[in-house]
């Protein structure tokens, strides 16, 4: 299977997993989370995203294409999730989200800095 063509690099299954995990726990834990591709983009323009969740399966593609670059052009990390099913259950909301944002992390902001760290070191080792 060819990956859409927003996708910039590829998230491991088991770090995609365990972001997954954090955006649920974060989540349930009052944390901030943005649902969907114009939430997201939103908390990535203004600065308040700490991390993105983009889904790989969202059609058509252009309702996400745009998020990896203004968050490259942010300097926000993101990473892409298999499926918008996965996310929107992630997320907590009944319908797929196309993209996620964890806006503030509460208690969980060391779990997130070594998912973001991984994700660094997955970028700088495709480069």
């Amino acid at each position: 299977m060819s990956l859409p063509p927003y996708v910039t690099w590829e998230t491991p299954k088991e770090l995609a997993d365990e972001a997954l995990k954090l955006l649920e726990e974060v989540r349930k834990a009052g944390g901030k989370v943005r649902k969907g591709a114009n939430e997201t983009t939103k908390a990535v323009e203004r600065g308040q995203a700490k991390l993105v969740y983009i889904a790989m399966d969202v059609n058509p593609p252009e309702i996400v294409m745009h998020l990896p670059p203004i968050c490259e052009e942010r300097g926000i990390p993101y990473l892409f999730v298999p499926s918008k099913m996965e996310l929107g259950k992630a997320a907590g909301i009944e319908r797929f989200a196309s993209a996620a944002a964890i806006v503030d992390a509460g208690e969980a902001k060391d779990k997130l800095q070594r998912i973001i760290n991984r994700i660094r070191e997955l970028k700088l080792a495709k480069k």
